[in-house]
């Protein structure tokens, strides 16, 4: 009866070496993609009432945690009956990506379209922000459940051949720290002037070196703020660009002949999709707008 348990002690134990291995191989694999969801998700929680922050980022780190539940399954099943289907969601969320991404710098070359914006948040009231809110946060889960898709996709890809009882918790591993860690951050990064108020609140003397890092961490996060949406964008290319250079035969066919370093060749070509569906989407609403 001992020896029996010492035995499965010693298999739970060597089960468990495994998937530690795995996991580190599969976490350099994802860091690429998970430093871009952590440039596209800051930028996303961004924007926010001050009030508002860590609510809005609780309520999307939910939205995070129900995605990874619902392609981890999905995740498995596929590639186990039916990996062609992996390419195709890839494909498409590449195209969604690259239309965000194309869309946020259309609207910044377009003069009139901030102005806009800024007006329509004039006289507002309480439930209209929030419904404005709720869109945001919407729109960060789904971009999260895209880029959670390439992640597990990405993870998976690192543990071929292995059994499920190796798979499974690897790729779960990879998934929550995608989640807990780039929010984790993104929290962070969004409540840097709290922390630099705390610090010079710390104690009574005048420009003591808590009170430099807190006036530190409190005039640069504007600066952060404004930095995540640009960096978020560039971001959203080079992960699209990604998904078609690593999925699309011709894509890759392509880069090789055009010997361009990978990230440019991978922003150019989310940019160029991006534009292309914008253009697109653009004409379908205007026909679309003439037959209503």
């Amino acid at each position: 009866m001992a020896s029996g348990i010492f035995a499965l002690l010693d298999d739970i134990g060597s089960l468990m070496d495994d998937v530690a291995t795995m996991s580190k191989v599969a976490g350099k694999k994802t860091a690429g993609i998970l430093g871009d969801d952590l440039a596209v998700n800051a930028e996303k929680a961004s924007g926010f009432v001050s009030s508002r922050e860590l609510p809005v980022l609780w309520a999307i780190t939910k939205g995070s945690l129900l995605n990874k539940a619902i392609i981890l399954p999905v995740a498995f099943l596929l590639s186990t009956f039916l990996p062609q289907a992996i390419t195709v969601i890839l494909i498409i969320g590449g195209l969604y990506l690259a239309y965000e991404g194309a869309e946020k710098i259309y609207e910044f070359f377009v003069p009139h379209a901030p102005k806009a914006k800024a007006e329509d948040k004039k006289g507002l009231t309480k439930e209209e922000i929030l419904e404005k809110e709720k869109q945001k946060v919407k729109s960060a889960i789904v971009t999260d459940f895209i880029l959670s898709v390439e992640i597990i996709i990405i993870a998976l890809g690192s543990v071929p051949g292995e059994a499920l009882e190796i798979q499974i918790p690897v790729v779960t591993i990879i998934a929550l720290i995608a989640t807990v860690g780039v929010y984790g951050i993104v929290a962070l990064i969004v409540r840097m002037d709290d922390l630099g108020i705390r610090l010079i609140n710390l104690n009574e003397e005048d420009d003591s070196f808590s009170d430099k890092v807190g006036k530190l961490l409190v005039s640069a996060l504007p600066k952060v703020v404004k930095s995540l949406s640009v960096i978020g964008t560039i971001a959203l290319m080079l992960v699209s660009g990604g998904l078609f250079v690593h999925n699309l035969h011709f894509v890759h066919h392509l880069e090789e002949l055009v010997h361009l370093p990978a990230l440019l060749f991978e922003f150019l070509v989310g940019l160029v999709v991006g534009f292309v569906v914008l253009l697109v989407i653009g004409g379908i609403q205007k026909l679309w707008k003439k037959w209503a």
